[in-house]
């Protein structure tokens, strides 16, 4: 089984979508997601700088509609249709939805940009922040973070976990880290995937109430536990549950694992996921579709391994 697996915040860099909107296919694409998103995705996708395009309320849409720009350029050549599953980490939920035909690409824009608004509003109700957490005993490391009061908001597997929480708690486990760890701190503006996000699952709950949904046409699976999802409408109540719960990546990734997983492709902006898989699934063919050069190299995976 091919599975494609698409990124969450932090995996873009500034012009990463300019080779993309060279084609015209993908640029017309891209502006009717600007349109549904309401925020400019090809100025911010081209040449808005790093520090524009980390604000949560752009990081997000624009993350999801490069991953909708991957999809729709494997299924140009029926490539996607040769697949056999999907899962995104965190935002890349959204674009996992549509890769599986819950939902359509701009409604999907359209929610995941409400998302974005709603965590950014979250986050400045108080100082909080996220670090990643190399190495060491897992269980050691969420003692500590028990001890100092964070929360594990994503158990990424291949030996990485990232905390999040009060910035001066965050700033005591870089001074004291747990035995075996490196602590580097991410450039994120608030505690995402904790409970400090409850306020944007409110909004979001009440707007996923009105988007169309349907039901995967391939395996599709959660970050909740890394469990297969057959139903759209609670594929939907997971992703908006999500965003105030921990992402269980390692649990994606040995689910992938139990279903015979032969091949992953990350859309893009790719790399972060096929990184992790090439720790966790040694010996698994990868491609990180980073640009369209890419494509060729997906393609020939997916005829290789169909």
């Amino acid at each position: 089984m091919i599975i494609v697996v698409c990124p969450g915040q932090g995996s873009q860099t500034p012009g990463f979508m300019e080779p993309w909107i060279a084609d015209a296919r993908s640029r017309a694409l891209l502006e009717s997601l600007s349109e549904a998103a309401e925020i400019d995705l090809i100025t911010h996708g081209t040449i808005s700088d790093a520090d524009t395009i980390r604000d949560t309320q752009i990081a997000q849409p624009l993350i999801v509609a490069a991953g909708v720009l991957t999809l729709d350029a494997l299924s140009e050549t029926d490539h996607l249709a040769k697949t056999g599953g999907t899962a995104g980490h965190s935002v890349g939920e959204f674009t996992a939805a549509v890769g599986a035909g819950v939902l359509d690409a701009h409604d999907a824009t359209r929610l995941v940009a409400l998302r974005g608004r709603a965590m950014a509003d979250a986050a400045t109700r108080v100082s909080t922040g996220m670090s990643a957490i190399i190495g060491g005993d897992e269980d050691e490391v969420t003692q500590r973070l028990v001890e100092l009061g964070l929360f594990a908001a994503n158990y990424n597997g291949g030996g990485q976990l990232v905390a999040a929480g009060d910035l001066t708690a965050l700033t005591t486990l870089a001074e004291n880290p747990p035995a075996g760890t490196r602590v580097i701190p991410l450039h994120v503006a608030g505690a995402f995937h904790t409970p400090y996000m409850e306020s944007a699952v409110s909004v979001l709950r009440e707007a996923a109430d009105t988007i169309n949904h349907a039901d995967p046409i391939r395996a599709l699976w959660t970050n909740r536990d890394g469990s297969r999802v057959t139903s759209g409408r609670a594929y939907l109540d997971l992703m908006v549950g999500q965003v105030s719960s921990p992402v269980r990546w390692d649990l994606c990734m040995e689910a992938f694992a139990d279903a015979g997983v032969t091949g992953i492709i990350e859309v893009a902006p790719a790399g972060a996921l096929v990184g992790l898989a090439k720790r966790a699934l040694k010996g698994i063919p990868t491609v990180a579709i980073k640009s369209p050069d890419d494509l060729a190299v997906a393609r020939d995976l997916i005829d290789s391994l169909t």
